[in-house]
């Protein structure tokens, strides 16, 4: 079954055909401010299973030193995707139309989180990214 998402004023909207991983909420200053939120829900996708079916020239991309960056679309700044040197990495959770059948596996950044969040007992927790990103 496929995923689809579009952005808050439906501008910019995607098909995904195939499979979310890795989901996680991340707390990193960067993140909060990106998504005007305490966290940020992010879920990879498989390379090549992204397309874009409305709105494509809509976007724009803020990317940063390390070729990693985010894709939002310029209308209403909604944050649709994460990149890593120019291609989809994963979508953000909260622009989907569907249950993804998937939960959030990890919380991460937690070592930054904002002082007024409170991260629920019993989720797994990571001050900064799991050892086996580095």
């Amino acid at each position: 079954m496929a995923l689809t998402g579009e952005c808050f004023c439906g501008a910019v909207k995607y098909r995904i055909d195939g499979k979310l991983f890795g989901a996680r909420s991340c707390h990193c200053s960067r993140c909060r401010k990106a998504f005007s939120a305490q966290a940020s829900s992010y879920a990879q996708v498989e390379p090549g299973t992204l397309s874009w079916v409305e709105g494509e020239d809509l976007l724009t991309s803020l990317v940063g030193k390390s070729g990693a960056g985010k894709r939002f679309c310029s209308k209403c700044g909604s944050t649709l995707c994460g990149i890593v040197d120019g291609e989809v990495h994963g979508i953000t959770l909260g622009c989907l139309n569907e249950d993804p059948g998937i939960d959030i596996e990890m919380h991460i950044f937690v070592g930054s989180k904002a002082p007024w969040e409170v991260i629920p007992q019993g989720v797994v927790t990571y001050d900064t990214v799991p050892p086996e990103w580095h």
